[in-house]
């Protein structure tokens, strides 16, 4: 009962105190997700430093960052994908990072430096997806699609490296190129068409593959992480159709959760204020066994702390938002 109250006033938006926690059974254990941060740069920098503090006090399992690690209208250099790499080392722990349309999708827009999209993708994928580990002061090793399915290919011939999976704790982890901006499915380019295609097709295998593995190793739970709000039906192009870059996603969660049969978690960010909810697929009946975590951001630079217990079907999760740090005075 006590932990049923718990997820009702988290479900409320009602702050709980970290001692209310209970962590339950001797499988359960905490991780932090956090994203669309750091967010109006330099400005960020400082509250992102102060976050990390509090999320390393914590000494949460691994932290996972579901992608937007700056604005959509801060330029899309090097030197600004540098800056924030080396604001990851400072994590204690295990920090796993998964990406977010602004630092590609949304490199486009003048503000942002009028790049190329799939060219600022690449550079993500060669400076933060070097090596198939973690960042963080401990790492931890990370399954990749690129190694495990190399025939997965990118419209110009790349591997999806960004593309992770790790287990821990009996749970199944699994990051995946989801992104806001309708998933890359806008009328730019004949490029931009390919691009879409060609990673929706190898996501679908992705976590397919993750679900697959979960079974098959009788894992308790499986997080899934992503960028995009799918659930978001504003779109900048006029001639698609709503939320048409995420049907095959919805439908694949849909169906491989249901065969899982036992606690899933997708987090999402891309909308800026903490939500917990029932999952919804593609008609309007919620999964019984999926829930969704929706991040803050942006001008909210705080996490929330997850807690996990696949012993326990009935309350697999809770929910603790954390940091908040405030904007500086000036």
């Amino acid at each position: 009962m006590r932990r049923l109250a718990l997820l009702a006033a988290l479900l409320a938006g009602i702050a709980t105190p970290a001692a209310a926690f209970d962590v339950g059974s001797d499988k359960a254990f905490a991780f932090v997700a956090l994203g669309d941060m750091p967010y109006k740069l330099p400005d960020d920098y400082a509250r992102f430093e102060t976050l990390i503090g509090k999320i390393n006090a914590l000494k949460p399992s691994v932290s996972i960052h579901m992608g937007d690690i700056k604005s959509g209208s801060t330029v899309c250099s090097d030197e600004i994908f540098q800056k924030v790499k080396d604001e990851f080392a400072l994590f204690e722990g295990p920090f796993v990072y998964t990406v977010g349309d602004n630092e590609w999708t949304d490199c486009h827009r003048e503000k942002a430096g009028g790049y190329d999209p799939n060219e600022r993708l690449n550079k993500v994928r060669e400076m933060f997806f070097a090596t198939p580990k973690s960042f963080g002061k401990t790492s931890i090793a990370l399954e990749r699609q690129s190694e495990l399915m190399p025939d997965a290919k990118t419209w110009d011939g790349k591997t999806f490296v960004e593309n992770t999976r790790f287990v821990m704790n009996g749970t199944m982890f699994v990051q995946a190129n989801i992104i806001g901006s309708n998933n890359n499915l806008e009328a730019r380019s004949l490029d931009n068409a390919k691009e879409f295609f060609a990673r929706d097709a190898a996501n679908q295998k992705w976590i397919v593959a993750a679900f697959e593995k979960a079974k098959a190793e009788n894992l308790g739970a499986l997080v899934l992480s992503i960028q995009a709000d799918m659930w978001d039906i504003k779109q900048t192009e006029p001639d698609v159709p709503r939320a048409s870059g995420f049907v095959n996603t919805l439908k694949t969660i849909e169906k491989q959760a249901k065969e899982f049969g036992k606690p899933v978690l997708v987090i999402n960010g891309d909308a800026h204020f903490f939500e917990v909810t029932p999952f919804y697929g593609t008609d309007t009946k919620a999964l019984p066994n999926v829930t969704r975590l929706q991040v803050p951001g942006e001008k909210i630079v705080g996490a929330v702390r997850v807690i996990v217990d696949p012993a326990n079907p009935e309350m697999p999760f809770a929910f603790q938002e954390i940091g908040q740090v405030p904007a500086a005075k000036k």
